[in-house]
C-alpha cells in the first residue's frame, strides 16, 4: 500500500465530516428561518427604512476592514508586500472564505498570495499563523476589557464536574499535540517569525494595529447598524456581545459563518435585551455589509488575481 493510499481516506473523511456539519448547520438555520419568518420579514422591512447615515457609517467601516486586514498581514512578515495587490487579496480571501468552511478559503488565498510574492511555503504558513495569533490575542484582550466595562453581560458557567472534566480532556489533548516533534517545530518557526517582526517596530505596529483595528471595525459595523435600526443597546454592550458571539460561531466550521454566526449574533443580542424584530434587522444589515454585498466583487477580484497569476 502506497503512502497516497494511506493518506487519502482520512482526508476524505475529514472533508465528509466538514460537509456534513456544514449541511446540518445550514439545515438548522433554514428551519429556524422558516419558523421565525414573520420576524425576519419585519426585520427586513425595518432595515429598509433605517437611518441611511448610520448605514453609510457601517458600510464605510466594512470597507476599511480589508485595509486593516492587509495592514496586519504586512505586519506579519518582514518582507515588503505590494500594497495594492495585498488589499485586493484580502477582498478575494474574504469571498473565498464564504465558499469553504473553517477559514480554509481565506487561508488558501493568502498563502498563495504570499508565495507569489516570493516567500517560501513555510514562511508563508508561519506568516498566516503570526497574523492569526495576533488576532486571537487582540480579541481576547478586548473581551476582557469590555467584560470589566459591562459587568453582568457575559455570565460565566457554573463550575461543575462536567466542565472540570472537559478542561482536563482539552489540556491532555493539547499536551499530546504539543509533545509531537512536528508541532514543536511549527511553534518554533512561528516564535522565530514573531521575534523577527518585533525587531522592526514598524512591522510590529502594523501587525497589532491592523489586528486591533480590524476587530474594532467589525464591532463598529454592527454598532452602526444597531443605531440605524434604533436598537436600544449601548455600543460597548453590542461590541462585547458581537465578540462573544463571533468567537462561539468560529467553533462551527461553516462557510463564512453562514448560519452559525447569524444564530449566535441573534441569540446574543436577544439575550442582551433587544427586541426580536430589531435584532433580525441588525443581524441582516451586518451580514449584508460584511458578507453578501462584497461577495460578488470579491469573487471577481479573485478571478482577476488568478488570471494575472497574482495568486
Amino acid at each position: 500500500m502506497t503512502s497516497e493510499q494511506v493518506l487519502v481516506p482520512p482526508t476524505r473523511r475529514r472533508a465528509y465530516l466538514h460537509t456534513a456539519l456544514t449541511l446540518a448547520v445550514l439545515a438548522g438555520a433554514g428551519y429556524l428561518a422558516r419558523r421565525h419568518w414573520p420576524v425576519l420579514e419585519h426585520g427586513a422591512v425595518r432595515l429598509a427604512v433605517a437611518d441611511q447615515g448610520w448605514l453609510l457609517v457601517a458600510a464605510s467601516a466594512a470597507l476599511a476592514t480589508w485595509v486593516c486586514s492587509a495592514l496586519a498581514q504586512q505586519g506579519a512578515v518582514t518582507d515588503r508586500l505590494p500594497p495594492g495587490r495585498l488589499v485586493a487579496a484580502q477582498l478575494a480571501a474574504s469571498a473565498a472564505n464564504h465558499l469553504l468552511p473553517a477559514g480554509l478559503g481565506a487561508g488558501a488565498v493568502n498563502l498563495r498570495f504570499l508565495m507569489r510574492c516570493g516567500l517560501s511555503a513555510g514562511r508563508s504558513a508561519t506568516a498566516l499563523a503570526v497574523k492569526a495569533t495576533a488576532g486571537v490575542v487582540v480579541r481576547g484582550a478586548l473581551i476582557a476589557v469590555l467584560t470589566l466595562a459591562c459587568p453582568g453581560v457575559l455570565l460565566m458557567p457554573s463550575l461543575t464536574v462536567g466542565w472540570v472534566a472537559a478542561v482536563i480532556v482539552v489540556a491532555c489533548v493539547a499536551a499530546v499535540l504539543l509533545s509531537s516533534g512536528r508541532c514543536r517545530r511549527a511553534l518554533a518557526a512561528v516564535a522565530a517569525d514573531i521575534r523577527a517582526v518585533h525587531a522592526r517596530p514598524q512591522r510590529a505596529a502594523a501587525l497589532w494595529g491592523g489586528s486591533l483595528a480590524f476587530t474594532l471595525l467589525h464591532c463598529a459595523v454592527l454598532i452602526a447598524v444597531t443605531q440605524a435600526v434604533a436598537l436600544s443597546l449601548a455600543p460597548a454592550r453590542v461590541a462585547l456581545l458581537y465578540l462573544a458571539a463571533s468567537s462561539a460561531a468560529a467553533l462551527l466550521p461553516t462557510p463564512g459563518g453562514l448560519g452559525s454566526l447569524d444564530a449566535a449574533l441573534a441569540l446574543a443580542l436577544t439575550a442582551g435585551g433587544a427586541p426580536a424584530s430589531a435584532v433580525a434587522s441588525a443581524v441582516l444589515g451586518y451580514r449584508l455589509l460584511t458578507m453578501w454585498l462584497p461577495l460578488v466583487p470579491g469573487l471577481l477580484v479573485l478571478g482577476l488575481l488568478v488570471r494575472r497569476k497574482a495568486l
